[in-house]
């Protein structure tokens, strides 16, 4: 690996969250300019007890016709009374809003796989990750896609393959 004289490589252990956010933007700025018309969206679906405190909540990114569920949490006194059923269900209802046709995200085997299978959503591939466990990747489709001609050349292969 060369680096160019004048800069210099660093491993940082917890890299300061405006250096990730800045990485983020940058990535999404690349997209854009090279796919205009396909904004990131943020999708929050959040519960919130009488205090305003969050007690159960979705964080996920709608982009390209996808939803993608970052995070989904219930607080333990909610847990197994419907409320993430229904927290997903916003976001899904959501995400249609906004042109998605499909939503995916991730969970491990530790957490709570056997829940997303009850509301639609299929294992698409399997990781042995982490040691002694799994991170199962699940999709649901929301509604038919809507694609656009692509030549198969470009399904096939990344563009730099040639």
């Amino acid at each position: 690996m060369s680096i160019p004289d004048g800069f210099r490589l660093a491993i940082e252990e917890a890299p300061t969250r405006a250096d990730r956010a800045f990485i983020d933007q940058a990535l999404d700025d690349f997209n854009a300019e090279r796919w205009p018309g396909h904004p990131i969206e943020r999708v929050g679906v959040m519960l919130r007890d009488a205090d305003g405190g969050l007690v159960a909540g979705l964080d996920g990114v709608a982009y390209g016709g996808w939803l993608f569920v970052n995070n989904l949490w219930v607080s333990e006194p909610l847990r197994r009374r419907g409320v993430g059923r229904t927290l997903v269900a916003e976001a899904e209802r959501e995400a249609l809003k906004r042109g998605c046709h499909s939503a995916w995200l991730d969970t491990f085997s530790f957490q709570a796989p056997e829940f997303y299978p009850k509301l639609g959503y299929e294992i698409f591939a399997t990781l042995d990750y982490p040691p002694a466990h799994r991170r199962y990747f699940l999709r649901k489709h929301l509604r038919q896609p809507t694609l656009a001609p692509m030549a198969l050349d470009a399904v096939d292969r990344p563009p730099h393959m040639g």
